[in-house]
């Protein structure tokens, strides 16, 4: 399984620059969640060119790939690499010269970064077989819920995997600092679509009918109120509404049927776990109270994701290595969230913050049509994967 073609290494000199090729194809070419065909083409066409063997994910699209240990290793613990290859559905306005080819999608949350990252630690593990096997996974669908990365799970891709460590962008951080915690690093999240039914109406006779949009209302206000009461705050748990359609133009007509999407996330993993018969319950209390017919569907998503301790210490002389000791920086827990957690469920692991951030234009956020990527970061992230790899548990 860990036996790779020995190849020429490339011009070291060249090294930045063939990260920042990767990157600037992936981003003009962008492809979304479960689509990425020619994204994982790419990928592969580039891993062999380096003697590698890559195997696709049987969803399609994604694939891993392992780099043996050097000759004559003795360590026996292995180690995974994870990027995540796919877009979000979204324009770009980061006013790039390879900006994205494709409308409606763009890589706004930095994957292209990411995925050339993990291509460039291929390209030094090679170069430089590491002290024990490492095993590339570069995911599909990080975008979507519950993730790709459970898919990728389930198909056994961590079996027999001691550790993983995944870098994500963070825009708001300078490029040469990584933020690196141990324990919690992103929350829960789940997806509630409540639809709501009744025989509809005239607006001057609400009690003859049942009023779709008041129900609508109270449900919105109600439901938030007791997961509210019904939650310990200090879980971090918030609901938060999206949308709400009802009805058409007609101002005099209650409409037969309504509905509204949000978002449920929560830092902790037990909330996350038992809230849904919550929120169902009081959905369904609240409706029957205005004699409307609900329908709850709820759409579980991650887990947290929990960073090992020790993952992290290694993780944190893994960017000093690379960075220095000023390049290691502190991380809080983020109310997004990542399908990573899928493989710390499994396995020991650690998320790392890499700075994207040039430090003096204007920050964008992730998920924002003008994010843009410093790719002076890109060597950094490369490295430190790299670096990770060839860690002993003890430093």
């Amino acid at each position: 399984m860990f036996g790779n073609k020995k190849s020429e290494p490339r011009d070291p000199a060249g090294f930045d620059s063939r990260l920042v090729a990767w990157r600037r194809h992936i981003h003009a070419h962008p492809e979304l969640s479960y689509a990425e065909r020619e994204t994982t083409d790419y990928i592969e066409a580039e891993l062999r060119e380096m003697g590698l063997k890559p195997e696709r994910f049987e969803l399609g699209t994604g694939l891993w790939c392992d780099v043996a240990a050097a000759s004559g290793a003795t360590a026996t613990d292995v180690v995974a690499l994870r990027a995540d290859i796919d877009a979000l559905a979204m324009s770009e306005e980061s006013g790039e010269s390879f900006s994205s080819e494709v409308e409606g999608v763009s890589h706004s949350c930095g994957h292209d970064g990411h995925t050339a990252m993990l291509l460039g630690a291929a390209e030094l593990l090679v170069a430089d077989p590491p002290p024990r096997p490492v095993r590339l996974i570069f995911q599909p669908a990080e975008e979507t819920m519950p993730g790709g990365a459970k898919d990728c799970v389930e198909e056994g891709v961590v079996e027999g995997v001691d550790r993983i460590l995944a870098l994500h962008c963070d825009p708001h951080r300078r490029v040469g600092e990584v933020g690196v915690t141990g324990g919690a690093i992103t929350s829960s999240n789940a997806k509630i679509g409540i639809t709501v039914r009744s025989d509809g109406g005239h607006t001057a006779r609400p009690h003859e009918t049942q009023d779709t949009v008041f129900a609508l209302a109270q449900i919105v206000t109600g439901v938030t109120g007791v997961v509210d009461r019904k939650i310990d705050p200090r879980s971090g748990t918030v609901l938060t509404w999206a949308s709400i359609k009802a009805g058409g133009s007609a101002p005099n007509v209650i409409p037969d049927s309504g509905e509204i999407w949000g978002t449920l996330r929560s830092a902790d993993r037990d909330v996350w776990a038992t809230v849904e018969p919550l929120v169902r319950e009081a959905v369904e209390k609240i409706g029957a109270l205005y004699g409307v017919r609900t329908e709850v569907e709820y759409v579980q998503g991650v887990p947290p994701v929990v960073n090992d301790d020790e993952c992290a210490e290694l993780a944190a002389t893994a960017v000093e290595r690379v960075l220095g000791a000023d390049g290691v920086g502190s991380a809080t827990q983020s109310s997004g969230g990542e399908d990573f957690a899928w493989y710390t469920e499994e396995i020991p692991g650690v998320y790392l913050r890499l700075g994207v951030w040039d430090g003096s234009s204007r920050e964008s956020d992730l998920h924002h049509p003008a994010f843009v990527l410093d790719e002076r970061a890109l060597p950094h992230g490369a490295r430190i994967l790299d670096a990770f790899a060839r860690l002993d548990r003890e430093g």
